[in-house]
């Protein structure tokens, strides 16, 4: 039985500060209803993308930021986009600042159902960025300060997805993909679409050095195909794009094969649709050959990926005498 899905990236142009959500929602409906138009069975919106992108903001009081989080999904504000998905039998992926009831604060990103359930959440794992004002940066990042890592590991769940039945789907959020562990834990649970939202800027504001513009892009870019790639499945990775409250979102949203192809790609810096027919029996050949996990793979020898964090010298090789 051929098992093909239509997916859509649901790129959004900026969302300033001053914004409300309502002006965001309103936006990211009209975006599901053009992705169902052209066929779509699920949607893949950004990270973060009912606000600005507030981690560049400092509150010396984290109280100060509460405004920034989702306290319940649904809420009032997020009803629609449910509304919308079941009118249009759409799924949709969607992710947003979370603080939970007893007072955490996540990265969040959840897929929810065309009936409006929520078949699966994750939680930002790999968080870049500072925890605290740095007076050297131009522009402050600081997830690390309103944000916890994500405590659910990378979950992947099969769960039926339009008309291709049940899908092994996963997600990451950002900074994640850069990180080849994040897709390799889902892929070893065979998943076969990975959706992952981003706000990434056009410029690193490190000030550590300099990296060039469209290397930014390529960059990205290439943690996704490699990803995909590597485990065997597609990804499809959705940002947020244009001059934010003064700071520009590189965007170059792409929908991605498990041959590392890349089957579509925004070209604006507004809000923007782009979608592909994902055949996912191309999962396997992959999953068969060359990433046969279960002939290949040797985790007697990858011991130093879990039992350290950073970077440790080799020893030193020294001539005998």
């Amino acid at each position: 039985m051929s098992r093909r899905l239509v997916v859509a990236a649901a790129q959004m142009g900026p969302i300033q500060k001053a914004e409300g959500r309502e002006v965001a929602v309103a936006r990211m409906v009209g975006l599901m209803e053009k992705a169902a138009r052209r066929g779509a069975e699920v949607v893949v919106f950004p990270e973060l993308a009912l606000t600005t992108f507030f981690p560049r903001w400092y509150h010396e009081d984290l109280a100060e930021a509460d405004h920034w989080y989702e306290h319940a999904m649904p809420s009032n504000a997020t009803a629609p986009l449910f509304d919308a998905a079941r009118r249009l039998t759409i799924g949709f992926h969607l992710g947003y600042a979370e603080k939970t009831p007893d007072g955490h604060r996540f990265n969040t990103a959840i897929y929810v159902h065309p009936s409006g359930q929520v078949a699966l959440k994750y939680r930002k794992v790999h968080l870049p960025g500072h925890a605290e004002y740095d007076p050297v940066r131009k522009v402050q990042h600081l997830e690390k300060r309103y944000f916890e890592p994500g405590d659910l590991g990378f979950p992947v769940v099969r769960a039926p997805v339009g008309g291709a039945g049940p899908v092994n789907i996963g997600m990451m959020i950002c900074n994640d993909r850069r990180w080849p562990e994040s897709w390799r834990v889902l892929g070893l649970q065979q998943v076969e679409l990975v959706m992952l939202g981003y706000n990434t800027p056009s410029l690193n504001m490190e000030n550590r050095g300099f990296e060039a513009h469209h290397l930014r892009v390529a960059h990205s870019h290439l943690s996704i195909q490699a990803g995909c790639y590597q485990n065997a499945c597609f990804g499809v990775g959705v940002a947020k794009a244009g001059d934010e409250d003064g700071h520009e979102l590189f965007g170059h949203s792409i929908i991605v094969n498990p041959q590392g192809e890349i089957m579509a790609m925004a070209t604006s810096w507004g809000d923007e649709v782009i979608t592909a027919e994902c055949d996912l029996g191309m999962c396997e050949l992959g999953r068969n050959t060359i990433f046969n996990f279960a002939r290949h793979r040797r985790p007697e020898h990858y011991g130093r990926i879990t039992s350290q964090t950073g970077s440790e010298p080799p020893a030193v090789w020294t001539p005998a005498p």
